[in-house]
């Protein structure tokens, strides 16, 4: 490999290397004063750029990249056969097919509900495919509106935050705090096993819950996700719940909010095959809407989000759809499953290695994320640090909300030899004896 290159490749935005700032006349159009709260860049761009820094910084280093939670083991041949198939088949009289159901694919929706839903009775009907469930996020702000309240995990997947800010729901931001406003931030951590103390959250409209939680790689219980249904139903509020990383729980807990009864009243649930199937660069998603879920004045949401859907959206591409489909057939699903236990694997490894350096070190079991704790240390410190002595790319914590300001994440997404390379490299320099992170303090 060429020095120089990161050893999982990414593209780079050449506009990440500069940023000029318009200087030509103005118009009289204003700013939308909502972006103008955001806070800094958003958080993967900014760890791109801080990438690139390094790399023209340290042309021949071989940087390592744990960070950016994309994957990199190849699509299952099955799969990939069944998208290039469909795609040449395009090019035929017979195979050509134009536009589709914008709510996705009715075989595709019908698989989806039987091998993820079957034993909760979600119906095929109530499924949305999508190019993603980050782009579903924005499409249910838009569904909610700018009058909502919104609570969110802390910490927790910066989209939940950043949209609600643009579409007009968080108020300012809060130096201070590290806040904005009007969001209820949902403190989690060790000290109440990542899951948020309900008898002191106030009442919100909405509650962003995602579980396997990104970045701190807890899955809810089933105990913890009944409290969390109840707390909304006595309430009156809606879940939007993240199942982005189900297919890497290994125990009991559940994988679907809707396992949880009275769910279908109080909860959506997003999900996605990026991070189950590889298709991070493929795009393709779906959101679930039970009919039961109804607005305050009794007209069910389902209704609106399927107008959102038909205006803002023309459906996922169908190519995506049909390896969607090869995915859940019982030879694509088996072939993923075996790369999802490739991923924990190296989860393991990262796991064992941060703990023999004797630092507290949290999920890896039942996610694709390693959550290390630096007591006292910022995150964004410990990130420069590592980079800096190991040429290994993490994630700050403090990029996920104010509680994981001492913390960054780990990702297992990466070949095996360059897993061991970074415990290696790790491993190496805390055996010299040097303090691997005496600047942090």
């Amino acid at each position: 490999m060429a020095c120089g290159i990161s050893l999982q490749p990414k593209m780079v935005l050449a506009s990440l290397r500069v940023r000029k700032q318009g200087n030509g006349r103005c118009t009289n159009v204003p700013r939308n004063v909502n972006l103008e709260k955001l806070q800094n860049n958003y958080l993967f761009p900014e760890i791109s750029k801080r990438e690139l820094q390094h790399l023209e910084k340290y042309p021949n280093a071989k940087v390592i990249s744990l960070g950016i939670g994309d994957t990199t083991e190849p699509i299952p041949e099955q799969i990939s056969l069944s998208m290039a198939n469909y795609a040449r088949a395009l090019s035929t009289a017979d195979g050509y097919r134009g536009y589709g159901a914008e709510q996705g694919n009715q075989a595709l929706r019908k698989a989806i509900a039987e091998t993820f839903y079957k034993d909760v009775a979600i119906k095929d009907t109530e499924v949305f495919v999508s190019d993603g469930s980050q782009c579903d996020i924005s499409r249910l702000q838009l569904l909610l509106g700018s009058k909502v309240t919104i609570a969110v995990q802390d910490p927790s997947f910066p989209g939940y935050i950043d949209s609600s800010v643009i579409i007009g729901q968080a108020g300012d931001f809060q130096d201070k705090t590290g806040k904005y406003q009007n969001i209820e931030y949902m403190q989690l951590g060790p000290q109440n096993n990542f899951f948020p103390d309900l008898t002191v959250t106030p009442r919100t409209d909405i509650i962003f819950f995602c579980s396997p939680n990104n970045p701190t790689g807890h899955a809810a219980t089933r105990k913890q996700l009944q409290q969390l249904v109840e707390f909304a139903r006595d309430n009156g509020s809606i879940i939007i719940f993240d199942s982005a990383y189900a297919a890497y729980i290994s125990d009991d807990s559940p994988k679907s909010i809707f396992e949880i009864p009275g769910a279908k009243e109080v909860a959506i649930e997003i999900s996605s095959f990026s991070k189950f199937a590889g298709f991070t660069g493929v795009r393709l998603g779906w959101t679930v809407v039970p009919e039961e879920l109804l607005f305050s004045g009794g007209f069910p949401v389902i209704h609106d989000f399927n107008r959102i859907v038909c205006t803002c959206f023309n459906g996922a591409s169908n190519i995506a759809q049909a390896g969607g489909l090869a995915c859940l057939s019982p030879e694509g699903f088996q072939a993923i499953c075996a790369v999802i236990d490739y991923y924990k694997e190296n989860a393991k490894i990262l796991v064992d290695t941060f703990a023999s350096l004797g630092l507290e070190v949290y999920g890896g079991v039942n996610a694709p994320y390693v959550w290390v704790h630096f007591p006292g240390s910022k995150s964004w410190n410990i990130f420069a640090e590592i980079l800096e002595k190991t040429h290994i790319i993490t994630v700050p914590g403090s990029g996920f909300g104010p509680g994981g300001a001492e913390y960054i994440r780990i990702s297992a997404f990466g070949k095996r030899k360059h897993i061991i390379e970074a415990s290696w490299r790790l491993e190496k320099l805390f055996s010299k004896g040097k303090p691997l992170f005496n600047c942090l303090k």
